[in-house]
């Protein structure tokens, strides 16, 4: 399935969201003007549409948290420094894919102590550095050093508030001596995709931050630079992270979030289908789709 046509939507879903934007989600367990006289309550996600790990477990469980008898609302959100204030300060009730072991640190220093960790659903996620994989004679973080001019003296990042651009910046660069050679470009990942794909149809150099799992990884012919001094962290565990008194006001969606466990063929099918051409302008249809081919993806799963 042929991915990168998402990064001009993903570039307007950002545009779209320069402002906090409530919108009710139009799928199952979902009411327009709030809750059905069924509805156990209404639980808002908060989510970055161009973190794609996000935006797919986002729809999951929308419609997994539907079925179980709560209406589901989406916020979008553009920073994350901004979903961590918001998930901080009550705004909305859960975001649905943390890094916050390694990658999100700072954030949980800053609000933990006003967030409640509602548990881990993938591991092994990690940060990289990447270029294609023409690139044969590039293969580790240390040979960049002294190439600046390959690359125009640029690393192709994300947005600038990401976990990812901070880790890259201020470990990753001075670690091996990058930081006085080339520039961190920082945007939004759209962009960074755009110009990845770019350079690839014309078979340029090029270097960019990249992390795993993500649907790139297998849509563009790239590969990961190795690490042999460990600067973009070690791997991490995703989580689900819930507002303070989530699992008291949400006991059953909390105890449900806490069985969540995917493995890496499950999940990538899933943000394979959210974020791909098919199901791009129908992702409550993608989960529809995922659960078909993944019914016993984890314990408890409701299909």
């Amino acid at each position: 399935m042929n991915k990168r046509h998402l990064t001009g939507i993903v570039g307007l879903a950002a545009a779209a969201s320069l402002a906090l934007a409530g919108c009710s989600a139009g799928g199952p367990g979902a009411a327009e003007g709030g809750d059905t006289g069924d509805s156990k309550g209404t639980i808002t996600l908060g989510y970055l549409p161009g973190w794609t790990d996000g935006l797919s477990t986002a729809y999951l469980l929308e419609d997994q948290l539907g079925k179980l008898g709560y209406t589901v609302e989406m916020t979008e959100l553009n920073e994350a420094g901004v979903l961590y204030a918001g998930l901080a300060g009550g705004d909305f009730d859960m975001y649905p894919s943390a890094w916050p072991e390694v990658t999100h640190a700072d954030y949980m220093d800053k609000y933990g102590d006003k967030i409640e960790d509602l548990g881990g659903y993938y591991d092994g996620a990690v940060l990289t550095i990447a270029v294609p994989d023409y690139m044969t004679d590039v293969n580790s973080i240390e040979d960049l050093k002294g190439s600046a001019d390959r690359f125009g003296g640029e690393i192709i990042g994300i947005e600038p508030g990401a976990g990812l651009t901070a880790q890259t910046q201020d470990t990753m660069m001075p670690e091996y001596g990058l930081d006085g050679e080339y520039k961190l470009v920082t945007s939004s990942t759209a962009a960074m995709l755009a110009t990845l794909g770019d350079k690839i149809d014309k078979q340029e150099d090029v270097v960019v931050t990249l992390w795993r799992p993500f649907w790139a990884n297998d849509a563009y012919p790239v590969k990961d630079l190795e690490d042999p001094k460990g600067a973009m962290g070690k791997p991490e565990t995703l989580h689900f992270l819930g507002t303070k008194g989530f699992a008291e006001e949400f006991p059953e969606a909390a105890e449900y979030i806490a069985k969540i466990k995917l493995d890496d063929a499950a999940y990538a099918a899933l943000e394979g289908l959210v974020t791909g051409d098919e199901y791009k302008k129908n992702p409550e249809g993608a989960v529809d789709a995922w659960l078909k081919d993944n019914a016993d993806a984890y314990d408890g799963l409701i299909a």
